[in-house]
């Protein structure tokens, strides 16, 4: 009896301990989940603007052939014929074999001739620049550039909500345009760059879009919601309430998106002076290589700006001035 009694009593104890360990973790486990879904309401209620367009559509081909002639037929003139040797009398000459054994070292020389030249074209196509090639696929160059401003550049949120706002973006010379002023806006402000990030890759006409597109989804996904947008001349705008942020630690992100045709390599960006010349390599891209730009920041509402722990979370690729 003795025994049992002590063993209901060790069985007794051993359950509350498991039971208080249970709730211990069971507390820790709703602490969390509260937490993050307070920062996560509070990331969602951030702002995000957008303005952009393109078009990946290649132009027609514009070879030309002359018009065949209608009485060519009664003009037409016989075709002279040589007799004997290889019947290339205007290349080699000079080996004079005739008869059958000239036709078969014709069909040779055809042969290894034709083999040369398939081997000269294949090492041209791979020395890296077919453009010239396939006039119709050139290559088109993709970049991405971050820049992360302190929070008080203000006018520079209200000058890209005024883009977004009247930017044509739908034809190219609007789009340059747009591109153009995203870039002048932010190196007008070089007093606020504090993080940048910069990459370029190579693709070809008929693989860009799905590229660019990757790349703009990407970013796009990083805006919680986009408040403001004129992609494509179809402007969408959320209303929200201005928010007043006094914290001077606080930022904003302006991404770019662009793809061009032709080769650009865009520097490192590890300092302020590699960045301008980014910017100003990006801005000075013209209407008749550009073929899609896409322009986001965050936040987009006044007054509203990002945390450092925010930036960094959301742009981890950045790197400080």
């Amino acid at each position: 009896m003795v025994c049992q009694s002590l063993g209901t009593q060790f069985m007794i104890k051993t359950f509350w301990q498991s039971l208080k360990s249970v709730t211990a973790i069971v507390a820790v486990g709703v602490l969390i989940a509260h937490l993050v879904l307070d920062s996560g309401a509070a990331w969602a209620a951030r702002s995000g603007g957008r303005v952009g367009g393109g078009s990946f559509s290649r132009p027609a081909p514009t070879r030309s052939y002359p018009a065949p002639r209608s009485d060519y037929g009664r003009y037409a003139q016989p075709v002279p014929v040589y007799g004997g040797g290889f019947g290339f009398p205007f290349l080699i000459p000079f080996f004079g074999f005739g008869g059958g054994f000239g036709g078969l070292f014709t069909i040779i020389m055809i042969g290894v001739l034709a083999n040369i030249v398939i081997s000269t074209f294949r090492n041209f196509r791979n020395s890296g620049d077919d453009s010239e090639i396939y006039p119709d696929n050139p290559v088109v160059s993709l970049h991405t550039l971050h820049v992360g401003l302190l929070a008080q550049a203000r006018e520079l949120q209200e000058e890209l909500n005024q883009l977004a706002l009247t930017a044509d973006t739908q034809s190219p010379e609007g789009l340059t345009k747009v591109l153009q002023e995203a870039t002048l806006a932010l190196l007008r402000h070089p007093q606020y760059w504090v993080y940048a990030h910069a990459s370029s890759q190579e693709t070809k006409l008929l693989q860009a879009e799905t590229a660019f597109n990757q790349l703009a989804l990407a970013e796009r996904s990083k805006l919680s919601a986009e408040t403001l947008s004129n992609y494509r001349r179809e402007i969408k705008q959320t209303a929200i309430a201005p928010v007043v942020s006094n914290d001077v630690g606080d930022y904003i992100v302006v991404t770019l998106v662009v793809a061009a045709t032709g080769r650009l390599k865009l520097p490192a960006v590890n300092n302020a002076l590699e960045l301008q010349q980014a910017l100003q390599q990006l801005g000075s891209i013209g209407s008749d290589r550009l073929l899609a730009v896409e322009v986001l920041w965050q936040p987009q509402a006044m007054g509203d700006t990002l945390t450092a722990d925010e930036l960094l979370m959301a742009y981890p690729q950045l790197k400080h001035l």
